[in-house]
């Protein structure tokens, strides 16, 4: 790898599923507060809404967990017109 390419800040950094508490390590630039021990080794952490492990896609499972409501709220304001086209 050439040296002087990456920024000073680029370093391990631990990101946590939240739906599934999946955690993996890559390296990132990313800011954070949080940190998080692994293995006896304290990394900065990122938290995550979904990831590769709960993604519907990847999954092979079509409902999405939607930790904002922002489904629900779809559903509910529109549920009148999909129920004049059932």
């Amino acid at each position: 790898m050439k040296k002087g390419i990456h920024p000073a800040d680029y370093r391990l950094v631990a990101f946590k599923d939240m739906s599934n508490e999946h955690t993996f390590i890559t390296k990132s630039t990313a800011k954070t507060r949080e940190t998080m021990e692994i293995d006896g080794v304290s990394y900065p952490l990122i938290k995550l809404e979904i990831s590769n492990t709960s993604h519907p896609y990847y999954t092979g499972k079509m409902k999405l967990v939607d930790t904002a409501g922002r489904v629900d709220k779809f559903m509910n304001r529109y549920k009148k017109h999909m129920d004049n086209k059932k």
